[in-house]
């Protein structure tokens, strides 16, 4: 049993098909074939059937499914360690929901890494279904999305709540008045990646309200959402504690009407604690106290002239 044969194997259950397995490992489906017949053959088990529904897996199939994720979660976080060590440096991998991303984390990251020199932090924006399956393929080292059912194979910490508000700017024909849903669903509205999907506060909103697809326009990152409504006759959905400064300074005005605001909030994910490594386990502390709540909301308060952390972002569809 090899690595390559088990990220062939792994990779034709999470894709579903030995074709789209190939085409991600850039190989050709006759290599991904011969893999997993060398590891039918080693284990003496069919590992898997194909079924009108997708793949049908032997008891045998999923238990080496959920080891081949497991071992090569290991393995490119010990070549990545190992790497991280010669250089004297450690590595924290961060994934988190882009809402996240975009206005809580440059401040807790901020403040976190101005805690130590030897740290980096790896973030990458990931989809929050994709969240819990990164921790457990050990892709990451803590994840950060909306609070979700508990779990018993990871722990789970609730940090910040925080509300989402509908807004405008403050000669909006909306503005200063109650809003009634029709009008609302009239509206055009200047969105951020967040309110794309069907999990979380923002698309959740939206569905609510009834707004029509076609009045949506989604722009590459809420705060370009925020500039076009404040020179538009759009709305947008936008976290408040973000836009506080916009608020106070008139540059846009908090909608007021049924279902135009919503309560959400975020927890951090990892491994259950016997498991973590140490760096992972001492952010799953440190996001809970107040200094790193008033990073989130108001960023660290580090100078970035003097100091800048090292931080590697990383973008998935």
């Amino acid at each position: 049993m090899t690595p390559t044969q088990l990220r062939a194997f792994a990779c034709v259950v999470r894709l579903g098909s030995v074709k789209a397995a190939a085409k991600e490992l850039a190989v050709s489906e006759a290599a991904v074939s011969m893999h997993v017949a060398q590891l039918r053959k080693e284990f003496d088990d069919l590992l898997f059937t194909r079924a009108s529904s997708g793949l049908a897996f032997t008891p045998g199939g999923l238990r080496l499914a959920s080891r081949a994720v497991e071992i090569l979660g290991l393995q490119d976080r010990t070549v990545r360690e190992v790497s991280q060590a010669g250089l004297g440096r450690r590595v924290l991998r961060l994934a988190c929901t882009s809402l996240f991303a975009e206005h809580a984390a440059p401040g807790l990251i901020d403040l976190f890494a101005a805690r130590a020199d030897d740290l980096e932090v790896e973030l990458s924006v990931r989809p929050v279904e994709q969240l819990p399956s990164l921790l457990l393929a050990r892709s990451a080292d803590v994840a950060v999305g909306p609070v979700g059912p508990p779990r018993d194979d990871l722990a789970v910490i609730s940090f910040l709540r925080y509300e989402v508000v509908v807004a405008a700017r403050p000669g909006h024909p909306l503005a200063g008045h109650p809003v009634g849903g029709a009008e609302v669903r009239r509206a055009m509205w200047a969105l951020g990646p967040a309110a794309v999907g069907t999990t979380g506060v923002m698309p959740t909103v939206l569905r609510r309200l009834g707004v029509p697809e076609k009045h949506q326009r989604i722009f590459q990152s809420q705060a370009a959402a925020i500039e076009e409504t404040k020179g538009s006759d759009a709305v947008t959905l936008a976290v408040r504690f973000a836009i506080g400064a916009d608020v106070a300074a008139r540059r846009l005005s908090i909608l007021d009407g049924p279902g135009l605001r919503a309560q959400g909030s975020w927890s951090a994910m990892a491994l259950p604690a016997h498991t973590q490594i140490p760096v992972a386990a001492e952010l799953m502390r440190f996001i809970t106290t107040p200094r790193a709540t008033q990073a989130m909301v108001k960023g660290a308060g580090v100078d970035l002239g003097r100091f800048r952390p090292t931080i590697h972002v990383t973008l998935w569809s």
